[in-house]
Parts: C-alpha cells; sequence; structure tokens
C-alpha cells in the first residue's frame, strides 16, 4: 500500500502551489495525448488545475479529479467554470469508457499502482490514452542537484526514467519522452517553490529552519547564483503514454 500522507498535506498550501509550481510545456502535452483533438481528457490527482488549465487552453473536455478539499477549492478559483470530482486514481468517481485520455500531473508517484491502473482503464475507451506526466529540475545542472539535496526533492530525473516498466496488462507498452523548458524565478519565488513540497510542509520546524539556511547560503555562494535579480530553473518534463487495450 501507499502513504498517501505526505501526498495529501498539499492543500494546506494550495494558494502557494498553484502559484509556485512550474506549467507544463504545449508540447508535452501535445505528445501525451497521442494525436487526440477534441478529447475528453480526465486530470487525475488534478492538484490545483495547472494541468487541467493546460488542457482546456488546447481546447480539450477536461474532467478533474482530485482527492484533496484544499486543492479542489483552489482549482474553483483559480479555473473559472471548472470544479473537481472529489475522488482517487484508485476510486475515480466516472463511469465505464468514460475518457478518450487519463493525464496526471507530477502525481503518478503516489498512486497504489495496481489499483490505479485497473481503475484508469476502467474509465478510458478501449484505444484511449494513459499518460503520467512529471515536471522534474534538471538536476545535471550542479546548482539544481545542490537545492534537490538541500531541499530533499528526492525525485530525481535519472530514477524516474527507469522506475515504470509498465501500466499493467490493460495496457500496450510505454512510450516515453522528454520535453526541456525553463522557468524564471526570482529568490524568493524559488523559496515559495521550495515550501509548496512535500518534505518541507511535513517537515519539523528544526528541519524547515536548515533548508532555510542552507537554501539561503546557495543563493549568496554559488557563482552562478551570487547576486542575481533572477535566476533560470531548467526543467525536463518526462511524459510517459500508453495506449489501453
Amino acid at each position: 500500500m501507499v502513504d498517501h500522507t505526505p501526498a495529501l498535506s498539499f492543500g494546506a498550501a494550495a494558494s502557494d502551489y498553484d502559484r509556485f509550481r512550474p506549467r507544463y510545456p504545449d508540447a508535452a502535452v501535445r505528445w501525451a495525448l497521442d494525436g487526440l483533438s477534441d478529447a475528453r481528457v480526465v486530470d487525475l490527482a488534478a492538484g490545483t488545475g495547472i494541468l487541467t488549465r493546460a488542457l482546456l487552453a488546447l481546447g480539450h473536455e477536461v474532467v478533474p479529479v482530485e482527492p484533496d478539499p484544499g486543492m479542489r477549492a483552489q482549482l474553483a478559483a483559480s479555473t473559472p467554470g471548472t470544479t473537481a470530482l472529489a475522488g482517487s486514481a484508485e476510486a475515480v468517481p466516472l463511469p465505464d469508457g468514460a475518457a478518450d485520455a487519463v493525464l496526471a500531473g507530477t502525481a503518478y508517484h503516489w498512486f497504489d499502482r495496481e489499483p490505479a491502473h485497473a481503475e484508469i482503464a476502467r474509465v478510458l475507451r478501449p484505444g484511449g490514452t494513459f499518460a503520467p506526466i512529471w515536471n522534474i529540475r534538471d538536476d545535471r545542472v550542479d546548482w539544481v542537484d545542490d537545492l534537490g539535496r538541500i531541499a530533499h526533492f528526492g525525485d530525481k530525473s535519472a530514477s524516474l526514467f527507469g522506475e515504470y516498466a509498465d501500466f499493467g496488462p490493460a495496457f500496450d507498452a510505454i512510450e516515453v519522452d522528454e520535453f526541456a523548458h525553463r522557468v524564471t524565478l526570482t529568490p524568493d519565488e524559488l523559496f515559495g517553490m521550495v515550501r509548496t513540497r512535500s518534505y518541507w510542509l511535513t517537515a519539523s520546524t528544526e528541519d524547515q529552519q536548515r533548508v532555510q539556511r542552507e537554501l539561503t547560503d546557495l543563493l549568496d555562494t554559488h557563482p552562478a547564483l551570487a547576486g542575481r535579480e533572477t535566476l533560470e530553473l531548467p526543467y525536463r518534463t518526462l511524459v510517459l503514454r500508453a495506449r489501453r487495450r
């Protein structure tokens, strides 16, 4: 069983999560949908609606599903005209074959995979697409690697590439692609992003103070960061997709 406690910590910081978390590149979202147009897409574990809004902007009908009431409230506030359904990857409140695609933005690693795969397959029509997508900081850049170590991000891109072999017997083989992009942040915005991470939200005051202290030191002393009013945080957007049989 998966411990969902850290995943359900985000509601307490829903407004900051929506403000500081990176968006998904259009090219990555289009690839995730595998050529679909005017599709009915379930955004599973939709959070505050960051991926939902990207899908809406591309012209799709979107049904967000999210277990955390704080995140659902922020999604409604940030995405006028859209209401998230209360539900989870393991219990999707939709009928069989209701969706052309199911996407999950930076959330699949929280799923209890075996029951989630079965539930996603149930909701998808035959030939429909399941595609988890992640925005991952490019830890091949030395200061970004330092940032991840300090803030205990724990989502190294290299590990994700080899972690997910298949989506279960109802799906074809997984295809993988990657899309590079950058986000411009002020130092304060970088701190804001760190404070939306599950480690920070569940950490003791002592650990939070350590992260604050070490991150301040990194910004003050690293040659690529010291004295900068803004910084470019590089991301690798990783997308996995597979069709339902």
